[in-house]
């Protein structure tokens, strides 16, 4: 099963590009869940959201829609300043979704300066288990950790890895795709090399993919998809309504998704 997707739906930019001019902000949710049948949710990233949000979000789509969410920025980009509340409000805050049958997995994402040394392997472990039972997927952005003994050792976790498309830069992660669990995970974050150190966030992730582009990953998601129960494709390219432009193109290429 694949899904697709973008990361995030609530930018004003997409009014005119995706969005018809007359929909209201409210409804902007409703309209997406008619076109794609996932959606990842970024804004944890920033703030720990209530479990009312997520209970309204679930009511505006429809069955057999899923949501993956983002961990909370403390969790895995400021060492030190994590604390087991921040954990326990997050993993409460996914609640809704589990009720309504509309939970994909959590995405953990680590940061380029998040290293593979000794210290930050053991706070992997830590993390893990501060999800118990609930699905994790882990991005890596630094390719120290593209290595045959963190595959495995996600495995023994049941953890998934996260397959990115992003600049080749030297320290960034190469495009690999591998099943370490039931879950596969493709993040298309753009190809934009001059912005990518020197912009903001909307100048990094302004990119709008080539088909053949594209192209590039159907073998591998076709793979990932035969290795696993379930796979999510997600746009990050959002400036603009990139994204839900992409994410449209690699419906076509892969059937549609399923």
């Amino acid at each position: 099963m694949i899904c697709i997707g973008t990361s995030g739906f609530k930018f004003d930019d997409w009014k005119g590009t995706f969005y018809p001019e007359d929909i209201k902000e409210k409804d902007w949710l409703t309209y997406y869940g008619q076109r794609f049948n996932c959606l990842e949710v970024n804004s944890t990233y920033y703030k720990l959201l209530h479990p009312a949000t997520f209970f309204h979000m679930a009511n505006k789509v429809p069955d057999g829609f899923r949501f993956t969410v983002k961990t909370y920025r403390s969790l895995t980009h400021e060492p030190g300043t994590e604390n087991e509340a921040d954990f326990r409000t997050f993993v409460e805050s996914l609640q809704p979704l589990i009720e309504a049958e509309k939970f994909g997995c959590v995405l953990a994402q680590f940061p380029n300066s998040f290293h593979n040394t000794p210290g930050n392997r053991q706070y992997l472990g830590q993390f893990f288990e501060h999800f118990g039972n609930h699905p994790l997927v882990i991005e890596f952005r630094n390719r120290e950790w593209a290595r045959d003994e963190v595959f495995d050792y996600l495995r023994s976790h049941q953890v998934g890895w996260c397959a990115v498309d992003e600049p080749q830069f030297k320290s960034l992660m190469p495009p690999i795709a591998i099943a370490t669990s039931p879950i596969g995970y493709v993040r298309f974050h753009g190809r934009n090399y001059q912005k990518w150190w020197s912009g903001d966030s909307k100048q990094r992730y302004d990119y709008l993919y080539k088909r053949e582009e594209l192209e590039e990953w159907v073998p591998k998601i076709r793979q990932l998809e035969q290795g696993t129960d379930i796979v999510y494709v997600f746009m990050n390219n959002c400036f603009g309504g990139q994204a839900a432009k992409n994410a449209g193109e690699m419906e076509g290429l892969l059937g549609g998704g399923t």
